[in-house]
């Protein structure tokens, strides 16, 4: 039987939304030099096989969301840019409870026994990583045991209050989402790395000097 959908996932922040990009547009036209750039091009990451792209990208922002909660000290995991939004532990934990949720989701699996809470409401950056190295793990499985044969496996998604108690999708669609969705919220971590002085992963790989051929 498939598990409920995690507590808290749902909250979806517009204020969040507008309030980072007005920050963003702001840090970034003052710090030109600090332009975000990736190491996980589409060169690399596409190719025929929708499965192999789905991996491609999912390996790359799994490492990124990995990294980007790692680098923060855990004295500033209750910062936020402004009031409106969350916390980077909040935002941490967003992203745990999402990828246990779709990724448990794809595989047609019940959710784990460590993934029965709402991760939002932690706040120790130790927990937050053991969340979140347990939480990619399992998408991890759900990814490399995606291929083009069951990319298009049909399976239902349970609803949250409000929304339509079932979606019939298939299982590649819900990888995709996810990878679309963590994505989203690397995003958001970027930003608050940046206001935090750090360099964010992405950017660190990219123009960390290439191996000769």
């Amino acid at each position: 039987m498939k598990s409920a959908p995690a507590p808290g996932l749902r909250r979806y922040d517009t204020g969040m939304r507008n309030a980072l990009l007005t920050v963003l547009a702001i840090h970034f036209l003052a710090a030109a030099a600090y332009a975000q750039v990736s190491d996980g091009g589409y060169d690399k990451a596409l190719s025929t096989s929708l499965a192999a792209s789905a991996k491609a990208m999912h390996a790359t922002i799994r490492r990124d969301l990995a990294e980007a909660a790692d680098a923060l000290p855990a004295a500033d995991f209750g910062f936020r840019p402004t009031p409106q939004v969350r916390s980077f532990a909040q935002l941490v934990g967003h992203v745990i409870n999402a990828n246990f949720f779709f990724c448990s989701q794809a595989k047609g699996a019940a959710m784990p026994a460590s993934a029965n809470m709402n991760f939002e409401t932690v706040t120790d950056k130790a927990a937050l990583i053991k969340g979140l190295t347990e939480a990619l793990a399992v998408c991890d499985d759900a990814y490399q045991s995606t291929t083009d044969a069951n990319f298009a496996q049909k399976l239902t998604m349970p609803g949250f209050p409000g929304m339509n108690p079932k979606t019939e999708t298939t299982r590649g669609a819900v990888l995709i989402f996810n990878t679309t969705h963590n994505n989203e919220h690397y995003g958001n971590m970027v930003l608050y790395l940046r206001l935090k002085g750090k360099v964010p992963p992405s950017t660190a790989h990219a123009q960390a000097p290439q191996p000769k051929t």
